[in-house]
Parts: structure tokens; C-alpha cells; sequence
């Protein structure tokens, strides 16, 4: 089992900044890939970043403005938010799986954390 706790959310005007964790407990190793999804009201839950041992991927509407890492030392993801817009507004999730095929499909995924709220202001 894995467990996923989701730390940085909050209120930000846009064009501002924030930084989401996301630290992990229990069987995990460098070998998971871990990644980030956000689901606005109403909507489905979409992709946003996801890293692995093979590379990173984006979601066409965050290239360039936010980058994913991660700390394997601490068993943390980062997800760094840079020039936020009011579409960014979302509860953003953290995500783990084994393995990196589709890693860009959400019901791939084993392991979810609950969730930290981003809301942007405009």
C-alpha cells in the first residue's frame, strides 16, 4: 500500500505562484511513476505533470509554467505553479503507479492522495 498526503494549496491571484507536495509513505520506490491531476467543478479529472525514471511529461495547457520534480531522498513530488490563471483553479491530486505506460490517463493509476484546493484569482 501507498499513501499520498497533498500539502500547498490556496488562494493566489493570477500571474502568482505556488508550490504543491506531495509526500508518500509506505511500498514506494523510485521505480513508481508519480504524477499530479486536478479536476475542477464539474468537470473531469485531467492531467497535469507526471515524472518518472524515464522523463517527464505535460499537459499542453501547464507547459512552460509549471515544472514537476521529485526528491527521492524524501519520497516527495513537487509541483512548481508559475503565472497561474483563473483556468488553473482546481483540487489538484497527486498520483502513483508502477510502472510508465499511460501515464497520462488517471484510472491508470493505484495510489490517491485527497487532494489540496488551488484557487486562482483574476
Amino acid at each position: 500500500q501507498v499513501q499520498l498526503v497533498e500539502s500547498g494549496g490556496g488562494l493566489v491571484q493570477a500571474g502568482g505562484s505556488l508550490r504543491l507536495s506531495c509526500a508518500a509513505s509506505g511500498r514506494t520506490d523510485s521505480n513508481y511513476a508519480m504524477a499530479w491531476f486536478r479536476q475542477a467543478g464539474g468537470k473531469e479529472r485531467e492531467f497535469v505533470a507526471a515524472i518518472s525514471w524515464s522523463g517527464v511529461n505535460y499537459a499542453d495547457s501547464v507547459k512552460g509554467r509549471f515544472t514537476i520534480s521529485r526528491d527521492n531522498a524524501k519520497n516527495t513530488v513537487y509541483l512548481q505553479m508559475n503565472s497561474l490563471k483563473p483556468e488553473d483553479t482546481a483540487v489538484y491530486y497527486c498520483a502513483a503507479k508502477g510502472g510508465i505506460t499511460r501515464m497520462i490517463i488517471a484510472r491508470a493509476y493505484d495510489y490517491w492522495g485527497q487532494g489540496t484546493q488551488v484557487t486562482v484569482s483574476s
